[in-house]
């Protein structure tokens, strides 16, 4: 009983760690870039005191650098909460938020977006990216039918859509080759197009998703479990994937048709807080909600300042620090069998 008070009050201790650690980092976030911010004056504009920033700072930072850096947080906290509930639906500590088809099928979405060559098909990208990745899931459960209780025939399925989508999507590239460079850069991720209207409608959907996923957590639990044990606890793990697999597919479409594709955020930061929490239930979606948010904050930070006053991929700075990270858990659980 003991070790499970330390390992719940270890919990919240590292919880509140980084809840004060994401504050920390947004007011980074907000504070350098290619124009340098005074971090007082920030905090003053922030609470409405005098001496804030003025004029063209004052636009600088209110319609560019925090709607911009909340999109981050949004996006990093999805994708890290979709990763997590995906590796414990498949039973797969390797599992990402991408796993049933969402990304190929949000690719091909922005790619039919921008192959319409007119200004208006630019603008409804974030739509076609949407719609494209929950299609693509949608007919991931469609192909499996009844299936859908086992995770390895849902998995299967997704790699046969996504494949699809992908083979679409290059079709679609190779006879419009003058948008490449626009869909590359998306795939490798982006938040260069963020504003308050993108904030807006990604907060509504990405908020609803993990409040779902969170409020389910000690249900996700049972999917720890066999079927049978589940049942025994008055369990019914089919209803729970369901509802789990929708919402982070919510979530997880919602960020890339935000954002584009930004990977290893749902890979690395679900390992890290359980590291840190020493807890491997789905108890800690929260903090590994706050944990994304942080992280994909600091990326985005990374991508506007290394090579400032050019901007690399936030896609490369994930890759940059989740490859490596990957590798070590990878060569951690090999060395301990």
């Amino acid at each position: 009983m003991k070790n499970q008070e330390i390992d719940r009050i270890w919990h919240w201790r590292t919880t509140l760690f980084v809840g004060i650690l994401l504050a920390f980092v947004l007011l980074l976030g907000v504070s350098f870039g290619p124009i340098s911010l005074d971090f007082m004056k920030i905090l003053r504009t922030l609470f409405g005191l005098s001496g804030g920033l003025q004029d063209e700072e004052k636009i600088l930072f209110l319609q560019l650098r925090l709607p911009r850096v909340l999109l981050a947080a949004l996006v990093g906290a999805a994708l890290a909460t979709s990763g997590a509930v995906y590796q414990t639906v498949f039973r797969n500590p390797l599992a990402d938020p991408y796993l049933l088809g969402a990304a190929a099928g949000a690719g091909l979405g922005a790619t039919l977006a921008l192959t319409g060559g007119t200004q208006s098909f630019y603008a409804a990208l974030p739509l076609f990216a949407f719609l494209g990745g929950v299609l693509a899931v949608a007919a991931t459960f469609m192909i499996s039918g009844r299936a859908f209780a086992d995770p390895a025939t849902l998995l299967l399925s997704g790699i046969a859509i996504g494949s699809f989508a992908t083979a679409v999507q290059t079709y679609l590239q190779q006879r419009n080759s003058e948008v490449l460079r626009p869909v590359y850069s998306w795939i490798l991720g982006q938040l260069t197009v963020a504003d308050w209207q993108v904030v807006k409608w990604a907060s509504i959907y990405i908020l609803l998703a993990l409040v779902i996923l969170i409020r389910m957590s000690r249900l996700l639990d049972g999917l720890l479990l066999s079927d049978e044990e589940a049942f025994s606890l008055g369990i019914s793990p089919n209803k729970i994937r369901i509802i789990a697999i929708g919402a982070a597919t919510l979530a997880t479409a919602t960020a890339v048709s935000a954002s584009g594709l930004i990977g290893f955020v749902g890979i690395v930061v679900p390992h890290l807080v359980r590291g840190l929490t020493k807890r491997a239930t789905n108890r800690v979606l929260f903090t590994v909600a706050l944990s994304g948010a942080a992280f994909l904050v600091l990326a985005d930070l990374g991508a506007r300042t290394l090579l400032s006053p050019a901007e690399l991929p936030i896609g490369v700075i994930t890759a940059f620090v989740g490859a490596p990270f990957l590798l070590f858990v990878l060569r951690a659980k090999r060395v301990l069998k």
